[in-house]
């Protein structure tokens, strides 16, 4: 789908034709057509490859330069219906009057660009509407980081009750999102690295000029990502010791289970053992005697019993 915006004079975004791609518009493709793809690199005499590059999901973060545009892709935080956190590839293009950005999704980043928000951001600042999107990927991260620590708190309050599988599975889909995490930020970081040093090149304030108060947005950007990362990091590591913890809890409760079984079957076979020397076809003792019965019983129960009282004193159960 392609959508066409521009920011009017009196502030206010409008959302123009689709065969309207005029000058300071913004042009967001999403899972767009092959069709739509060919219009835009036509019109804004952008590579074709730059744009379809974007729409591979294993698309890795980079900047690419070109004759007539700058390129970066960079990966968003993604929250889907059912819970699941993922990345997914977003590509910004920057040529000499528009901007581009384009990505297989629909997703909360770039939808946080809107009508509503218009006074935050403008299309004709084509440098410093990039900035600002760069800014809020970041600002996502650190939401959904804080959305990921309160899940593996709600799970480890449920895991102090009972290790049941569904909170072991949850914290193993946590961790794998932690891992997406962690690659998107450590790429985009490098990103942002590189354009902080890309910025004052001839090739790029040619294309589109970056201003001090540019140059320091993208610094806090920069600062929010870093922050990010330690956050990933130390919610892997936490999240491990916790695996780790509750994978020897779960141990230890398997030892405990089958040292009670063993200690109830000897106490269990102290009678069957007896009752078996008393019933063999062979002299034994009490075999005359009409109290015998009582007395292998009184002998069993005592048996028994100081089995028992050895045990507890054990600690066995």
């Amino acid at each position: 789908m392609l959508r066409i915006y521009k920011t009017e004079d009196n502030g206010k975004l409008a959302k123009l034709k689709k065969n309207k791609i005029v000058p300071m518009t913004w042009c967001s493709l999403v899972n767009p057509n092959e069709e739509e793809l060919l219009q835009v690199s036509s019109v804004l005499k952008v590579d074709y490859d730059i744009l379809n590059n974007a729409l591979d999901a294993d698309e890795r973060s980079r900047i690419e330069q070109e004759r007539n545009s700058l390129a970066i892709i960079i990966n968003l935080p993604l929250l889907d219906d059912e819970g699941n956190f993922d990345t997914l590839p977003c590509g910004l293009v920057l040529t000499a009057k528009n901007f581009i950005t384009i990505c297989a999704r629909d997703n909360r980043v770039l939808n946080s660009f809107n009508r509503s928000t218009a006074h935050t951001f403008d299309t004709r600042e084509r440098a410093h509407f990039l900035l600002k999107i760069l800014y809020r990927c970041t600002e996502f991260y650190l939401k959904y980081l804080n959305i990921i620590n309160k899940r593996t708190e709600d799970i480890e309050y449920a895991l102090r009750k009972t290790t049941s599988n569904k909170e072991l599975f949850l914290l193993m889909e946590i961790q794998k999102s932690l891992v997406y995490f962690t690659t998107a930020l450590k790429d985009n970081h490098l990103v942002l690295l590189k354009l902080l040093r890309m910025i004052k090149s001839p090739l790029v304030t040619k294309l589109v000029a970056f201003n001090s108060d540019d140059v320091e947005l993208l610094e806090d950007v920069i600062i929010e990502n870093k922050q990010a990362i330690e956050m990933v990091d130390m919610h892997r590591s936490i999240l491990e010791g916790m695996m780790d913890g509750f994978a020897s809890i779960i141990n230890n409760n398997v030892n405990q289970i089958m040292k009670f079984l063993a200690a109830i079957t000897i106490i269990l076979s102290i009678p069957t053992m007896l009752a078996s020397f008393w019933g063999m076809n062979v002299p034994v003792a009490f075999a005359h005697n009409p109290d015998g019965f009582w007395w292998v019983i009184g002998m069993s129960a005592a048996a028994t019993v100081g089995v028992i009282i050895y045990f507890r004193r054990k600690r066995m159960f």
